[in-house]
C-alpha cells in the first residue's frame, strides 16, 4: 500500500554531547518518508524554499519517495536550531525560522488522493483537518503532533482525532493532552476521543502501545554509540507505518510487529547526525537488527 505523508521539510542545525552538525537535512516529513521508503512507496507534500538544493529533491527520489508533492516556493527554507545535553530525551530549541512553512497550505495531487494509508506528521491540526478532506478513502489515517498545538489549539486537535485511527505521541504530550499524570488513564482519555490505537514514544525507554484492549511495551535498543536524536520520533513513526503498508495488515499482533520495525528504525537514526545513518541501510541491516529485538526481548514462561 502506498503512504502519504504531509508534514515538514526543514534545514537543522544540532549541537549535542558528541558533536555538531549546521545545515543539515532535517523535518518531520523527511525522516519519515526516508524510514518509510524501506518499506513502501511514500508520497510527499511538504513546502521549502528557493535555498533548497536540487541535490536533497535527487536524495529523495533516489529512496523511490515521490517528491511531485514538494512545493517549491519563494522564500526560505524552514530553518530549527537546537541543543541536546546529556538527556537526549529533551531538546532545547535555540531558534526557529518557520520562512514558508509558516504559509503552507497543503494541496494533495489529484494521484496522491487514493492512498491507502495517510501519516499526518507534525503540523497545525487544521492543516492536518484540511489534508483529510482532501483525501478519498484511506484505510489508515495515523497522526502526530505536539505540546505546541495541545495548547494552542487543543479543540482542532480534538476534532481531528475523531478521524484518525492511529495517534503517535510521546509520553508528555500524552499526559499533557489528558490532563493526567497516570499515563494509563491518560490513554484510556485519549482513546476515548477517537483514535483506536495509541502509540506513546518513550525515547531510550522504548515505546508503548495502548488499544483499550490490551497493552504492549517495547524497550529501546542498547546502543553504545548515539550522537543525535533529531528525527528519532519521525523516523520510529516511518517504520512502524511502513511495515503496516508493506504487510498490509493492521491487526493487534502486526501493530506490535510494526511497532518493534519502528523502534528498529529509530535507533539506526540516532546513530548519526541528519539522515546519513537512515540514507545508508538496506532491508538485510533492518531484519538482522529486527532479529536482534527478537532476542532482546525473549524469554522463557514458567
Amino acid at each position: 500500500m502506498d503512504i502519504l505523508v504531509v508534514g515538514s521539510v526543514a534545514f537543522d542545525s544540532v549541537e549535542t554531547p558528541f558533536g555538531k552538525a549546521d545545515e543539515v537535512l532535517g523535518g518531520s516529513a523527511t525522516y519519515f518518508s526516508t524510514s518509510a521508503s524501506y518499506f513502501a512507496k511514500v508520497c510527499i507534500v511538504a513546502v521549502v524554499g528557493e535555498d533548497f538544493p536540487d541535490e536533497h529533491v535527487e536524495m529523495l527520489n533516489s529512496k523511490d519517495i515521490d517528491t511531485r508533492g514538494l512545493q517549491r516556493v519563494p522564500g526560505k527554507t524552514f530553518r530549527w536550531k537546537g541543543r541536546y545535553e546529556y538527556d537526549l530525551n529533551q531538546a532545547h530549541t535555540l531558534d526557529t525560522q518557520l520562512n514558508v512553512f509558516s504559509s503552507f497550505d497543503p494541496t494533495i495531487p489529484e494521484d496522491y488522493k487514493d492512498a491507502e494509508i495517510v501519516f499526518l506528521a507534525n503540523i497545525d491540526p487544521e492543516l492536518q483537518m484540511k489534508v483529510l478532506d482532501q483525501v478519498k478513502n484511506p484505510r489508515i489515517v495515523a497522526c502526530d503532533t505536539m505540546n505546541f498545538w495541545i495548547e494552542g489549539k487543543k479543540d482542532a486537535l480534538k476534532k481531528l482525532l475523531k478521524r484518525v485511527e492511529i495517534l503517535v505521541i510521546n509520553e508528555g504530550e500524552a499526559r499533557e493532552f489528558a490532563e493526567e499524570p497516570n499515563l494509563v488513564k491518560a490513554a484510556a482519555m485519549i482513546l476515548g476521543c477517537g483514535p483506536k490505537t495509541l502509540i506513546v514514544k518513550r525515547g531510550e525507554y522504548g515505546a508503548l502501545m495502548f488499544d483499550g484492549k490490551s497493552v504492549f511495551s517495547a524497550p529501546a535498543y542498547p546502543l553504545e554509540d548515539i550522537f543525535d536524536p533529531t528525527g528519532a520520533g519521525d523516523s520510529f513513526a516511518g517504520g512502524f507505518i511502513g511495515h503496516l503498508a508493506a504487510s498490509g495488515d493492521s491487526s493487534e499482533a502486526n501493530i506490535r510487529k510494526a511497532i518493534i520495525y519502528g523502534s528498529v528504525m529509530a535507533s539506526f537514526n540516532v546513530e548519526a547526525f541528519s539522515l546519513e545513518r537512515l540514507n545508508s541501510l538496506d532491508k538485510d541491516k533492518i531484519d538482522a537488527r529486527y532479529s536482534e529485538f527478537q532476542c532482546l526481548t525473549h524469554f522463557e514462561g514458567i
